[in-house]
């Protein structure tokens, strides 16, 4: 088992379909004792609603084994459909990889 975190970067478009692979991946981890990850959402071109509805049932899953779920590098179109739905206020979202291994390395201490 491990304590620590893992990094996932999906590329291309988060739509229902490749939106539910990344949610088998994160849950993979969950399941093998990883307890936080974070989505480096750089390489992500677009996102549509059903994505986001599958981002936030992950993120209930991954709450319910006790693990935590970050993203950090939204693109400009990514950021402004998690502004308008609010859903920058549910998901912990750092502006890149450093900010939050800078924000682990302290909560870790």
């Amino acid at each position: 088992m491990t304590n620590g975190f893992k990094i996932i970067q999906p590329e291309g478009i988060l739509d229902s379909v490749h939106t539910n692979n990344l949610r088998r991946e994160i849950l993979d981890l969950i399941d093998s004792g990883v307890k936080i990850v974070l989505v480096d959402l750089q390489d992500i071109s677009f996102m549509n609603s059903s994505g986001m509805g599958a981002l936030v049932a992950t993120l209930k899953a991954v709450k319910a084994s006790e693990g935590q779920l970050a993203l950090c590098s939204l693109s400009d179109q990514v950021r402004i459909i998690f502004e308008l739905s609010r859903m920058d206020r549910i998901f912990q979202v750092y502006s890149d990889r450093q900010e939050f291994k800078a924000q682990y390395t302290i909560a870790a201490q």
